[in-house]
């Protein structure tokens, strides 16, 4: 499963739903989330998207020991990227699966973690100031879900041929030099 490397706190993240500790009864508590347009048009715009039609969450928090909390869920949305080789639109699905435990933060010297124990391949997320933020989560699970190069059905690239002199990248410059190139009127 894929897991996002070590959350760093932004000042403002573009969609926000923290959720305190305190507030996870000991039975757990289901959230499920679905970002406003406003937050889908932050997302986009940050993920270098054409469009973010829709963005969804379901999260199940259980207390995770006396400070705790495990997040297990799904991530699901619909993007809308560039192909890289037609530069048209293409609509994907994206439907990723979360599971994060979350500790309070520890001091750089007691990092060592026994992994074992948390019954993930990662190590835990820090929450911070009591808090974690679902929102970060399901943004951060939609932009691991993507693709980085998109491509539409049936589009191939044609590079040019390497024999041909016209299409040498350079080919421009060397007619200047030979001054050869067209004189614009």
């Amino acid at each position: 499963m894929k897991q996002p490397t070590s959350r760093k706190p932004s000042a403002t993240p573009a969609w926000s739903v923290p959720v305190t500790v305190a507030a996870v009864p000991e039975t757990g508590r289901r959230l499920d989330l679905v970002a406003d347009g406003t937050a889908r048009d932050a997302i986009a715009k940050a993920a270098g998207l054409a469009a973010l039609p829709r963005l969804e969450a379901g999260f199940d928090l259980t207390r995770h020991g006396a400070e705790g909390l495990r997040v297990v869920g799904r991530v699901s949305a619909t993007v809308v990227q560039n192909c890289v080789v037609t530069l048209e639109p293409i609509e994907s699905e994206i439907d990723e699966a979360v599971d994060l435990v979350f500790l309070p933060e520890v001091a750089p010297a007691t990092d060592a973690v026994d992994l074992q124990a948390f019954d993930t391949d990662e190590p835990p997320e820090a929450i911070r100031d009591g808090a974690i933020d679902l929102g970060a989560v399901a943004t951060e699970f939609l932009l691991l879900g993507l693709d980085p190069y998109p491509r539409k059905p049936g589009a191939v690239f044609k590079a040019p041929p390497a024999d041909d002199p016209v299409s040498h990248p350079f080919a421009a410059l060397a007619a200047l030099k030979k001054g050869d190139a067209p004189k614009d009127p």
